[in-house]
């Protein structure tokens, strides 16, 4: 089990505020030419240079030359857009890294009104009072050489009358620039966030409310599914996957039986989209299936639709070796590994090996674990804790620190390794990030795992989410992850015991030292294991070239079969990381 020190990071955290085309005319028909009619003529020229001067005057004194917004524009959702603003201003103001003001964050975003349309500029002045008043800043929006709005600052804590100004500049931006109005409301707000986050760091970002929807399904799973892909067999429909967190697999349902009919309508004949249209449904409700297998009649189960959460665990083999490969960190992926250790290690003490690598007469030892980790982006950092103490009997898996007290965690684990003491591969690459380099900088700072590939990517910040009023999402990095050894992830990344991405002479050189004892990578890993934040950038890259950051190859999964298969070279490989007594002091 888990056992976080202080307020776990997967509370809520919701703020409770939270164009035109003209028709030519022509002026002065042919009729109006002759003679007779030159002093009318003369008149009307003289009506429109007076109209033409006094519109000149008007633009000097502030007045745009542009006409507003037409009444048939696009409105602008002025309510909605203040509530987004004082939401975000309240989440983001106690939760960023660094401490920065309303005003500094509302500066900052109001330049997305430029980047959607160049012509419109927004700067601070000061203002010129009369004698004896205190000098103002001013916002000043324009369009061109065009004087748009003009508005004192607020005090600069003011978050209600920041987000009020914010919204006027960009309620005046939207009804003079036809370029505005037709990138719409969504679109003033995204560039706001984006501008704003340019000044924070590369983690950070606003999704709007149709992407964040889709990222919330990603992390959470759809509603309404049983869990089944489908597939084609001719005119047939058959199962070709069963998702291990949905109701289906719970059933027993099996890839390889043909889907007969939902709900009593019969799938011959019918495509793929369509019959896994018939599977969904809301949340909660029930669909009826008629299922086949060779050799058997078809039986009908009822099953629930619910959230299902991506399958993120996959299992194969190696040769003897078992091999869980891990694509992203999910709210079950932690369970799934859970699941499947549990499996092998049943199948190892009834001495009838039902999963892929395993072997009869293995009994009850399990000849050795690779965990692939090349690719995976990261995710839910609790589900990093929670999978590195299926294999650690207890410790410190991750410590995360920033200025918002709730963002101070120990994130300890104790409760027993599932696989009794196996040896264990971890394979990573340049794009192995955030909850994925956790998982393996726990294991290795432990000597549980010998981590073999490149140097990751070096995302060692954590985001909070926080839920906005239109139903997008801030990700506000609010952490920084340091590793169980005293080193921060950030910028440095995990360096492997083994370095595969220096070619296929360099690493027979490693093998052949390990197999002897000798560690040749422990110089570096020692490095970077001393090394504590802040990391100046000329140090970070000093230690990344030690092992640089590659994409995987088959050259990983060799090594990994090579070293679980010597003792000897396994045991040095762990013993390059140094032990926590031997480490620098946090």
């Amino acid at each position: 089990m888990v056992v976080p020190k202080k307020a776990s990071l997967h509370q809520s955290f919701k703020d409770p505020v939270l164009r035109h085309a003209t028709r030519p005319t022509t002026l002065f028909p042919p009729r109006f030419r002759g003679s007779a009619c030159r002093p009318l003529l003369v008149f009307c020229l003289l009506v429109l240079a007076l109209s033409s001067a006094g519109g000149d005057v008007r633009a000097q004194d502030g007045a745009t030359a542009t006409s507003p917004a037409p009444a048939d524009s696009p409105a602008f959702s002025h309510g909605m857009t203040r509530d987004v603003l004082v939401a975000a201003l309240g989440f983001l103001a106690p939760r960023t890294l660094e401490a920065h003001s309303f005003q500094d964050f509302c500066l900052w975003g109001l330049d997305g009104l430029t980047a959607i349309d160049p012509a419109i500029s927004v700067t601070d002045s000061p203002d010129h009072p009369q004698s004896g008043e205190p000098p103002a800043t001013m916002l000043t929006v324009m369009r061109g050489q065009t004087l748009l709005l003009k508005r004192p600052f607020p005090a600069e804590n003011d978050r209600n009358a920041w987000a009020d100004l914010v919204t006027l500049a960009m309620q005046t931006a939207w009804d003079h620039s036809p370029t505005i109005r037709q990138a719409g409301s969504d679109a003033l707000l995204q560039g706001f966030f984006d501008e704003l986050f340019n000044h924070l760091d590369p983690y950070s970002r606003y999704l709007g409310p149709s992407p964040a929807g889709a990222d919330r399904t990603r992390r959470t799973g759809s509603s309404g599914t049983i869990g089944l892909t489908l597939g084609q067999d001719g005119r047939s429909i058959v199962i070709t996957a069963v998702n291990a967190n949905g109701p289906a697999w719970e059933a027993g349902v099996d890839a390889g039986q043909r889907l007969i009919s939902v709900n009593g309508r019969s799938t011959r004949g019918q495509s793929t989209t369509t019959v896994q249209g018939w599977l969904a449904g809301d949340e909660h409700s029930t669909v009826s299936l008629t299922l086949a297998s060779r050799g058997h009649r078809p039986a009908v189960l009822k099953l629930p639709r619910l959230q299902v959460p991506p399958e993120t665990v996959f299992a194969s083999t190696l040769g003897p070796f078992t091999l869980l490969r891990i694509t992203s960190f999910s709210t079950q992926t932690a369970e799934e590994m859970s699941q499947y250790l549990d499996q092998i290690m049943d199948d190892l003490a009834a001495g009838q090996p039902k999963t892929p690598g395993l072997e009869t007469g293995q009994n009850k030892h399990l000849a050795g674990l690779i965990i692939d980790l090349r690719g995976d982006r990261g995710g839910v950092l609790q589900q990093a804790v929670t999978t590195a103490a299926l294999l650690l009997d207890h410790g410190v898996a991750v410590t995360t620190h920033g200025r918002d007290p709730l963002a101070n965690h120990i994130w300890a684990v104790q409760g027993g390794d599932m696989t009794n003491g196996a040896p264990v591969v971890i394979l990573v690459d340049g794009r192995t990030a955030s909850a994925a380099e956790i998982l393996a900088a726990a294991l290795a700072d432990h000597r549980r795992a010998v981590v073999i590939g490149s140097e990751t990517l070096g995302k060692g910040l954590v985001q909070v989410i926080g839920q906005m009023p239109n139903g997008g999402e801030l990700f506000v990095t609010w952490s920084r992850n340091q590793a169980p050894l005293g080193w921060p992830i950030q910028g440095l990344g995990v360096m492997p015991q083994v370095c595969t991405s220096r070619g296929a002479d360099d690493l027979q050189g490693q093998m052949t030292a390990l197999a002897h004892g000798t560690a040749p990578q422990a110089e570096a890993v020692q490095m970077a294991r001393a090394a504590r934040y802040p990391v100046p950038v000329s140090k970070i890259l000093e230690i990344r070239k030690h092992c640089p950051a590659s994409i995987g190859s088959d050259l990983d999964m060799d090594t990994a079969r090579a070293l679980l298969s010597s003792p000897v070279a396994y045991k040095a490989a762990i013993e390059a990381v140094p032990d926590e007594n031997s480490a620098p002091l946090h």
